[in-house]
């Protein structure tokens, strides 16, 4: 889906679901990672995370629109539109909209690891921090720690 078609499935459901149009502007912005949406204050315009359609499908989108829509309504029409007020539960359940996003899965990123060996004893360290082995000794026997190379897991 495209800028241009979210713009106007955002335009419709504000039609279809609030009787009001939608005149600003709804855009995707996939810097978003932990809110399904973001409605701005200053210049009225929404921003939709692209995973809530790419991951949880067309109707997860469609709430996460009307829980912005509820945002937007209510700041234009001079009411708070924060979450915890009584008028935005109301309309947000009359109209359907999702009250929270979907968590969205977690993606386990690759580790680096560093590994040090002990020169007397053997002893392996594996860490994520670079260790100055000018400085620092092994914990068992007090030798010289010599990096080995680094780990990605």
């Amino acid at each position: 889906m495209t800028d241009q078609e979210l713009q106007q499935l955002v335009e419709r459901i504000s039609r279809q679901s609030f009787g009001k149009p939608f005149r600003h502007k709804a855009v995707f912005n996939g810097r978003l990672r932990t809110t399904g949406g973001r409605y701005y204050l200053q210049d009225h315009h929404i921003d939709i995370n692209p995973r809530m359609l790419s991951v949880f499908g067309e109707a997860t989108l469609e709430g996460v629109i009307k829980h912005e829509l509820v945002h937007y309504h209510l700041h234009l029409a001079g009411q708070s539109g924060q979450h915890q007020t009584r008028a935005f539960k109301q309309l947000l359940r009359a109209v359907g909209g999702l009250r929270y996003a979907p968590r969205q899965p977690e993606q386990a990123k690759p580790v680096k690891y560093l590994v040090y060996r002990c020169e007397k004893c053997g002893q392996v360290y594996r860490r994520r921090r670079r260790i100055n082995t000018q400085k620092f000794v092994c914990g068992k026997c007090h030798g010289r720690l010599i990096f080995q190379n680094s780990v990605i897991q």
